[in-house]
């Protein structure tokens, strides 16, 4: 699809008619017709709003033209992993998983390396080969290359040695001392828990990229521990393999 082809489809997707999509880019409802004719495209700014109103990329907007990867990890960019700024917009450099909220999530390339490889796996990759390719490939990516100018000079490391000792600290029985802790999207942990009341809850936010990490019991057995956490709060469940059964035993505001 084309430019005019992907603004009428998302506009008249969203419900919405040209005159209501003038408004909230700030144009005139002419300047929307002329997109959707072919006449003419978006100025950057104004694909920059088209892109957070409709939560896609301005690759996307312009018909793909370019075959976008994560700029911290290497892997492909879609519209719905690109990660987002503090103020909702996308960065399309990468993915949710590197850099959330303004934040670059890694600092160590063996701490991402160890993070990568059991995906990598799933693609008929054996972990020797998975570990050499990333070796290979994550050095030529923007953000290695450029990673004293983009750090932080240790800060996000020293929350995160902060957000540890934290959850260490509060000696759950039967869970093992964490020792490290990994982006996690929402969405891909965000468990419904059963309240006493029988109701259901969901304590995340599917967007949001948290800390957090999987441990196995002390106690033997199928469950593991599930631990989230950010700036604001800790939280500790118990989970069978794939999240089955889940059950909430700490959350606790920070």
């Amino acid at each position: 699809m084309c430019t005019k082809e992907i603004i009428y489809d998302l506009r008249t997707k969203n419900g919405l008619s040209q005159d209501d999509l003038a408004e909230k880019v700030y144009v005139t409802r002419q300047a929307v017709s002329r997109w959707e004719n072919g006449e003419t495209v978006p100025n950057t700014e104004t694909l920059k709003l088209l892109s957070r109103l409709f939560h896609v990329s301005i690759n996307t907007l312009l018909g793909s033209p370019q075959k976008l990867v994560c700029q911290c990890c290497g892997m492909p960019l879609e519209d719905s992993i690109i990660s987002r700024e503090k103020d909702g917009s996308l960065n399309e450099e990468y993915c949710q998983w590197c850099y959330a909220d303004g934040t670059y999530m890694y600092s160590d390339m063996d701490d991402l390396i160890a993070v990568c490889i059991p995906n990598m796996l799933s693609e008929n990759f054996s972990e020797e080969q998975a570990r050499a390719y990333l070796k290979q490939t994550l050095p030529k990516l923007d953000y290695w290359k450029r990673y004293q100018e983009l750090s932080d000079g240790g800060q996000f490391e020293a929350f995160k040695a902060q957000l540890i000792k934290e959850i260490n600290d509060l000696r759950i029985e039967g869970m093992p001392r964490l020792e490290k802790l990994n982006a996690l999207v929402g969405k891909y942990v965000n468990l419904e828990y059963r309240l006493p009341n029988g109701a259901n809850v969901k304590f995340l936010d599917d967007q949001i990229t948290y800390l957090g990490n999987q441990l196995e019991s002390e106690f033997g057995g199928d469950r593991c521990f599930g631990v989230i956490a950010n700036m604001d709060f800790i939280m500790v469940c118990t989970y069978e393999k794939d999240g089955i059964n889940p059950e909430l035993v700490l959350y606790k505001k920070r």
